[in-house]
This record gives C-alpha cells, sequence and structure tokens, in this order.
C-alpha cells in the first residue's frame, strides 16, 4: 500500500477547543474532507477517519483526526500507519506553528518538534522524526503570554477573516505534496528568498 498517505489533522477533541488556533490542523482536515467527499467516521484506534482519493484514479489517501488530546497524538497515528500499512514517509501530520507568521505555509520532513508536544509523541510513537509536516502559521504570541494559552485561544477577529485562506492554501500544500512530492511543494509555498 505503498501508494496511501495518512494525513492528520492535529489538535484537541471537544467543541470547546474546536476554533483554537491549537485546532487549525483539524480545520484543514475538514476541508480536505469537502473536498474529498463524505464524512468522518470512528475507528478503532482513536481517531476520525475518512478514506478516498485525492481526484478520479488519485493517490489514495487516509484523512484523520485524532480523539486524543495533542500532547499523545503518537498512539492513535502510530495505531493508524500499522492498520494501513503506511510508512512514516508517507505520514503527513498538519499542525499549528508559532515559529511562523499567521496566514503563512511551510512543508517539511523530519528535524525538530519546536516544543510542539503533540509533535513530539508522534516522533516518539513513530521511532522516528522522518514524516512529513504542513506547519500552518499561527504567530507568536503577543508580549508575555504563554504559548499554551496562546494556542488555546481562537483567533482573533482580524484573523477570522483571513482564515478561511489559510485553511484553503494548507490544503492545498497537502494536495501537492501528495502529488508532485515535498521539493515542488516547497518550491510552490515557500516564498523566494532575496538574493
Amino acid at each position: 500500500m505503498t501508494d496511501t498517505w495518512l494525513i492528520v489533522g492535529l489538535g484537541n477533541p471537544g467543541s470547546e477547543y474546536s476554533h483554537n488556533r491549537h485546532n487549525v490542523g483539524q480545520m484543514v482536515l475538514d476541508e480536505l474532507a469537502s473536498r474529498v467527499g463524505g464524512g468522518f467516521k470512528s475507528h478503532k484506534s482513536r481517531a476520525q477517519v475518512l478514506e478516498g482519493r485525492l481526484g478520479i484514479g488519485g493517490p489514495r489517501i487516509v484523512l484523520a483526526k485524532p480523539l486524543s488530546y495533542m500532547n499523545v497524538s503518537g498512539g492513535p497515528v502510530s495505531a493508524l500507519a500499522q492498520f494501513y500499512g503506511i510508512d512514516p514517509d508517507h505520514v503527513i501530520a498538519v499542525h499549528d506553528e508559532i515559529d511562523i507568521p499567521f496566514d503563512t505555509v511551510r512543508l517539511k520532513i523530519g528535524g525538530g518538534e519546536g516544543g510542539h508536544n503533540g509533535l513530539r509523541d508522534i516522533s516518539k510513537a513513530l521511532a522516528t522524526k522522518d514524516y512529513l509536516r504542513v506547519r500552518v502559521g499561527v504567530g507568536r504570541p503577543p508580549g508575555r503570554m504563554e504559548t499554551a494559552d496562546f494556542v488555546l485561544r481562537d483567533f482573533s477577529a482580524p484573523e477570522k477573516k483571513e482564515l478561511p485562506f489559510l485553511i484553503d492554501s494548507a490544503a492545498d500544500a497537502v494536495e501537492v505534496l501528495v502529488r508532485d512530492g515535498l521539493t515542488a511543494a516547497q518550491q510552490k509555498f515557500h516564498p523566494a528568498k532575496a538574493t
């Protein structure tokens, strides 16, 4: 099943968290689900799952939203990867990222987790850091606000106006990553550096 991709939207379960910055990964998964068509169903791995294809005859994908809290995302991700026979290089974690500006999308494979406990738990559960990440910028906490307090807040009113565009862009990035590979996706979504 090497043509199958596991795309995981990180976040916290429950309606009280659904609009938090920390849940932007799950918002992106909802957008991808609407493009694929169909609804999420409960899976024994403690996740909601939607199986489909990117376009007619396109790559097979498994969209997953863990039902665990962010800090223990690794268990469901690992269980799903084993269930579907998906190697880490075909696992994509879509997550909030405070180290890049709001409205920015970046892609990478491996590397550090930048203090992101959800990613740290996935790395531990998969026994590797070499899985793909679609990093959705939510900006840095203002002033002396704690990072945890910041990511567990909803987006500001001005951000909410731009949020649909950010979610759309991140969903596009996932699709390009699956269809065309990491380098092509980075070339499309990372701004060119000034020379």
